[in-house]
């Protein structure tokens, strides 16, 4: 029963019972956990100390846990917290972003598998959406580290499909089900598709391309206005839509 102790942010909390929580944590070094946390709603001193600042979303701390082959669920045995991002529960938008984020990781990272860049998004991403003047860029950037980190970094260059080096134009057109930028129209789309509108491919303009370029390139920091870069994060969201065949409930929080 192999016993650790790891950097987390709690990305989704249930309350279990009258007394404990289920958890799903997003470690630096154990990827994400899903664990029971015994006791982490009393308020005897021994559960108090156990479960320091209690467990809460979107906050940081450090765990200690237990795992085992024969559960799905780890045992969450001390939580020490750290970071309270107190400041998402003053901002309905950087809450919002938060919460998004934190699903879109739940999303696209599998159990157990380490993921130390998209940890260390999510955690600069927490720490900058108190910042109103960097919340829509720190959404971007966090988008393009999970998408990069977790192999679904899009083609902008070339034509994903052809291979063809691309013309300057003033619209593109992105294909999701092809990864990236294209001029031939995807097998999908010749097949006379009726949810194009969902899932693409999408007519996409230069100034949004030339935005995620410069991401791609390994600027983070975007000299860009706020219509474009939340246009960015339109197309990255409705790209990992497409990719998870399905909406998450809070990409109404990116796409409204």
């Amino acid at each position: 029963m192999p016993r650790f102790s790891d950097q987390a942010i709690c990305i989704r909390l249930i309350d279990w019972s009258e007394t404990s929580q289920v958890v799903a944590l997003l470690t630096r070094e154990h990827g994400k956990l899903r664990g029971l946390a015994k006791g982490s709603r009393r308020s005897s001193p021994g559960a108090v100390a156990r479960f320091s600042g209690g467990v809460e979303l979107l906050t940081q701390g450090e765990v200690v846990a237990t795992t085992k082959s024969t559960s799905d669920l780890a045992t969450i045995t001390e939580w020490d917290l750290q970071q309270p991002n107190a400041h998402l529960r003053n901002n309905l938008q950087a809450q919002r972003f938060a919460m998004f984020a934190a699903d879109l990781a739940g999303a696209m990272l599998a159990d157990h598998d380490p993921h130390p860049v998209v940890f260390a998004a999510m955690e600069r991403l927490l720490s900058d959406l108190g910042d109103e003047e960097k919340r829509i860029q720190a959404l971007l950037v966090f988008q393009w580290s999970v998408l990069e980190d977790c192999g679904y970094r899009p083609e902008l260059q070339k034509d994903v499909v052809s291979g063809d080096t691309l013309p300057g134009q003033a619209t593109f057109t992105f294909d999701p089900r092809a990864g990236g930028l294209t001029e031939t129209s995807s097998p999908t789309a010749r097949s006379g598709q009726t949810n194009a509108a969902q899932f693409g491919p999408w007519r996409v303009r230069a100034g949004t391309v030339e935005l995620l370029r410069k991401l791609s390139a390994g600027s983070m920091d975007i000299d860009a206005s706020a219509d474009a870069i939340d246009r960015a994060n339109r197309l990255l969201c409705v790209y990992v839509r497409a990719i998870l065949d399905r909406q998450l409930p809070t990409m109404d929080f990116v796409l409204k």
